[in-house]
């Protein structure tokens, strides 16, 4: 079954949402959380993605005190100009939420004795995400999760039947936790190395939506997690709206620095674009593995 097809949307904006990818280090190079998306899932069921998803109204009810990060900071990291107070926090707010509630990993500043179910007994109980972490006196961690891209599906897409605005973070696993996906909207959850998540999606063992399969590729790029995260700290973050159009009947989806593309400011090193051919997506020439060979290749010397 063909996991992506071409849809059009209407002129409505996008979801605003989060993700995170969570990274530990390993022999072979950082490693990164991916879960399983059940198959009934309305958004990239059964493709393994980061823990992530849309931002919800409680998130607003964050302020500063609650997420242990000035909203000047947040607001900083974003580098989205004159966001409100709201949107900083809130965007930063759904990151560490859905990451708990999709694999329970918690990012607080005082860690020790069970938080973590604590915070699940009071939201099965009906507490909202807020109203728990604040009767239970739990601070989170904002400065743990930083911003790493911002992809926003455009009008026409290949990737899903719905809209989004969505901020990719990274962040260093807490110590002592240990991921568990929930069961429900996630059915497996796996450590791979970029490197060897790519592979397996060549292969045919895994599906890939296109923003994973380059988050992988750039994130590929690094051998060491304190690089890597150095080098998240540094860069401003850009926005990554991909075009998609046919090219001898295939697929393409390009980015930012393109010839093709409407934004001339390329923000990755490597390769501009993908192509969509057999149900996959692959390089100009050969699979994706060939994607990370090149983002390597062209990676500037700090990396």
């Amino acid at each position: 079954m063909e996991l992506f097809t071409a849809v059009d949307y209407p002129d409505v904006a996008p979801r605003a949402a989060a993700t995170v990818m969570v990274l530990r280090p390993s022999p072979d190079g950082p490693e990164v959380l991916m879960l399983k998306r059940h198959s009934q899932s309305g958004v990239l069921g059964g493709a393994y993605v980061f823990p992530g998803g849309k931002v919800d109204a409680d998130d607003a009810a964050a302020d500063a005190e609650l997420l242990g990060r000035p909203y000047e900071e947040m607001a900083a990291a974003l580098n989205e100009g004159p966001a409100t107070e709201d949107t900083a926090e809130s965007l930063f707010c759904a990151a560490l939420r859905e990451t708990f509630e999709e694999c329970g990993l918690l990012f607080a500043l005082e860690q020790g004795g069970n938080q973590a179910g604590a915070l699940r007994d009071a939201l099965a109980k009906g507490q909202s995400w807020t109203q728990a972490l604040r009767a239970l006196n739990i601070r989170l961690d904002a400065g743990a999760v930083v911003p790493w891209s911002r992809w926003i599906t455009p009008k026409a897409s290949l990737m899903m039947n719905k809209r989004f605005d969505t901020r990719f973070f990274v962040a260093v696993v807490p110590e002592g936790q240990t991921a568990l996906h929930d069961g429900h909207e996630a059915t497996e959850s796996v450590w791979v190395t970029p490197e060897d998540g790519l592979r397996r999606y060549e292969a045919g063992e895994i599906d890939l939506a296109p923003p994973q399969i380059m988050s992988l590729v750039h994130l590929g790029m690094f051998t060491s997690l304190d690089a890597l995260m150095a080098f998240a700290r540094s860069r401003r973050v850009g926005v990554i709206m991909p075009h998609h159009f046919k090219e001898d009947d295939v697929r393409v989806l390009c980015y930012p620095g393109d010839p093709a593309h409407p934004e001339s400011n390329q923000l990755w090193p490597g390769e501009t674009r993908i192509y969509h051919r057999n149900a996959r997506f692959e390089a100009r020439e050969g699979g994706v593995m060939s994607l990370l060979a090149r983002a390597r290749a062209d990676a500037p010397s700090q990396i």
